[in-house]
């Protein structure tokens, strides 16, 4: 049952990525988006709970995602390549609202949606990002599974 559901919020953070990247590349409407999803991909093995609020929780909390991340880019938003920019929302989206997912777990996930549809050496991008907003929100977790 735990590895179904693994599994299962594997799926939706992959079609959440994909589906972060269309809204980023043509500005559809979330539910328009989330319904072609629905037509065109088999959802019997994907947490839909999840993949919906990944997609409509980056959405919605996009200038906050964006503030937050601000400080560990070493250029601006708008320079990064689309792949990576939504995999960093979607990986600071996790970080910052869904405390229940240990940072590294996050982290992880992150890394390997880069590496499966981002640039050739993105994921350390996305790790070095990523990590420092880590240690910025998840100190206390981070200091705690240290010791």
């Amino acid at each position: 049952m735990i590895k179904q559901s693994i599994s299962g919020r594997r799926r939706a953070r992959a079609l959440a990525l994909q589906a972060l990247y269309q809204w980023l590349l043509t500005g559809y409407d979330l539910p328009e988006i989330e319904a072609q999803f629905r037509a065109v991909t088999n959802m019997d093995r994907v947490d839909v709970e999840y993949f919906c609020r990944l997609l409509y929780g980056v959405c919605k909390n996009i200038t906050e995602i964006e503030e937050k991340l601000l400080p560990f880019l070493d250029r601006k938003i708008k320079e990064l390549n689309p792949v990576e920019l939504s995999v960093l929302r979607l990986g600071a989206y996790e970080l910052l609202f869904c405390l229940e997912i240990p940072y590294r777990v996050i982290l992880n996930e992150a890394i390997a949606l880069d590496k499966t549809f981002g640039s050739q050496d993105g994921h350390r991008y996305i790790n070095g990002v990523l990590n420092n907003l880590a240690q910025d929100v998840r100190s206390i977790e981070i200091d705690s599974s240290d010791g």
